[in-house]
């Protein structure tokens, strides 16, 4: 029996990812891996094992992953600061005798791609072709979830401030993230990369589009620099460094590093990934 491990369970992402694999294997042989085992009751009600580790203790990661197969490990948010414990959860797994590591990473990990998330993600990457594992890459696209908040701002106020000028951007939904891993997760072993996007790979004024169907009346696009888009996001409250790494996601875009398209979702699933348009019209009051 196949025993599939799930890191970070207790997240977004973890959790629909669990509920996609759960439609594809039974209870026992799913491991969901939290620091806070509690938030899970509900899972562990359902059979399924739901054990502690962190990832600044080397410890209760190797525990954590004992019997586990094929283990997803979530990359943890805290950018910039998150490398070394990706790192120990790759060295406990290897002890532990996981066959095969899938990591969530992130489009183009190259030096060139400025998203300020891609230093973590490519460091990550060699660490785990550097193990000996089998590997597969989950390079997710933007979360097409976290385009709603922007898109409603700007049906409110007729502008859609962007530093993304001419580039697009192929937004994938959370829920077809997890459905492609999870489906990753049960395929046989074997080294793979897939950039796991939406449908289409859309504009700022695309979302102005979407922004004006909200509005009833056009959204203007306001294209500034970099730097005046950070700027903008600290007047407007936001730590300093949280606002160069949201714009540099927008530098990622103009230069053209979030843009492809590609069809892992369907080829992984066997359904299309869903479309920004109908997770929004999801989110409106009908």
């Amino acid at each position: 029996m196949t025993v599939y491990g799930i890191t970070g369970a207790s997240g977004q992402l973890g959790r629909l990812t669990t509920e996609a694999l759960e439609q594809r294997v039974s209870p026992e042989q799913l491991v969901l891996i939290t620091r806070s085992p509690d938030n899970l009751a509900e899972y562990a009600a359902r059979g399924i094992e739901v054990r502690a580790g962190d990832f600044n203790d080397a410890d209760s990661l190797r525990a954590a992953f004992a019997g586990i197969d094929r283990l997803l490990i979530i990359s943890t948010d805290r950018v910039g600061d998150r490398l070394e414990g990706h790192r120990r959860a790759i060295a406990a797994a290897k002890v532990a005798g996981v066959s095969h590591l899938l990591y969530t990473s992130v489009p183009e990990p190259t030096p060139e791609n400025p998203a300020g998330v891609v230093p973590d993600h490519a460091a990550t990457e060699q660490a785990i072709r550097d193990s000996g594992l089998g590997w597969t890459f989950l390079r997710n696209a933007l979360y097409a979830d976290g385009q709603l908040g922007s898109i409603e701002q700007a049906a409110a106020s007729g502008q859609l401030v962007t530093n993304a000028g001419d580039g697009r951007n192929a937004y994938v939904t959370r829920a077809d993230c997890a459905r492609a891993a999870a489906a990753a997760l049960v395929q046989g072993p074997g080294n793979a990369t897939y950039d796991i996007t939406g449908p289409a790979a859309l504009s700022t004024a695309d979302l102005a589009a979407l922004a004006a169907g909200l509005r009833g009346s056009a959204v203007e696009v306001i294209d500034v620099s970099d730097e005046a888009y950070v700027q903008g996001l600290v007047e407007h409250g936001l730590p300093e460094p949280i606002a160069e790494l949201l714009a540099s996601f927008g530098t990622a875009t103009r230069l053209g590093f979030m843009s492809t398209v590609s069809t892992a979702v369907a080829d992984l699933t066997g359904t299309p990934p869903a479309p920004l348009s109908s997770l929004l019209a999801e989110t409106q009051p009908r």
